[in-house]
């Protein structure tokens, strides 16, 4: 069925995009092929392929040779920033990997919270505070704050077993985001979460993640003393 016609690869890009985000197709879902596509937005299947391409070259997407063309398990902006799962974290250095979710409950978000969210005042969202360890010993606080008015399906998930953190990134793609690291003097909470003392210098990341202009999640990530982050380019 023909819905309107788009000439344009970059049409078909945002075409594509928007049922992404719009969970029309879903992370791990076949989307149809070049030719059903090309045929839906009346233009060539060269059109198709070129916004096709240049999804998977971000990450959006995962092209393989007679298997189809899949929404990525991560849709994220790839080429940008991938975000990591801490379990993958914590099994690269060797240690076996430990989650205890420590509090789950639907409450007023603090002012900054609410600022960098965007949310109203008087609206309630998801806060989940949790430790993450390696071999048994404290790694990182993941303190984090969710827009279920945005991601509905996050209310129905407990999060005793599978960190939040595991979970949005197999379930919520984004659009864009803000990340912030910093060395900080722990909190007399994180110093106990983390067995140090209060006031040791840990660091710390702050990260936002965004669909469109609405707020997922906001995630505080406090480390345990001594960790090195790792990357590469």
């Amino acid at each position: 069925m023909r819905l309107k016609t788009i000439n344009s690869w970059l049409g078909i890009r945002a075409e594509v995009l928007s049922r992404i985000y719009d969970r029309t197709w879903k992370p791990g879902d076949l989307i149809p092929k070049e030719i059903d596509l090309a045929f839906e937005f009346g233009c060539s299947r060269t059109t198709v392929n070129r916004a096709l391409r240049e999804l998977a070259e971000a990450g959006t997407l995962e092209r393989r040779r007679k298997s189809g063309t899949r929404v990525s398990l991560n849709p994220a902006n790839k080429a940008t920033l991938k975000i990591p799962l801490i379990k993958n974290e914590v099994n690269k250095i060797g240690k076996t990997y430990g989650y205890k979710l420590i509090q789950r409950k639907l409450c007023l978000p603090p002012d900054k919270i609410k600022n960098k969210m965007r949310i109203n005042s008087g609206i309630k969202i998801l806060h989940i505070l949790a430790l993450h360890t390696a071999n048994d010993l404290p790694f990182v606080i993941e303190d984090r704050w969710i827009n279920q008015h945005v991601l509905p399906e996050s209310e129905k998930q407990n999060f005793k077993e599978h960190s939040a953190n595991e979970w949005l990134v197999l379930n919520a793609p984004y659009t864009h985001g803000t990340i912030s690291f910093s060395a900080i003097n722990s909190s007399a909470e994180n110093a106990h979460l983390l067995s140090i003392k209060s006031g040791a210098a840990v660091f710390e990341i702050e990260r936002n993640t965004f669909d469109k202009e609405n707020a997922i999640t906001n995630v505080c990530l406090t480390y345990e003393r001594g960790y090195r982050m790792l990357t590469t380019f």
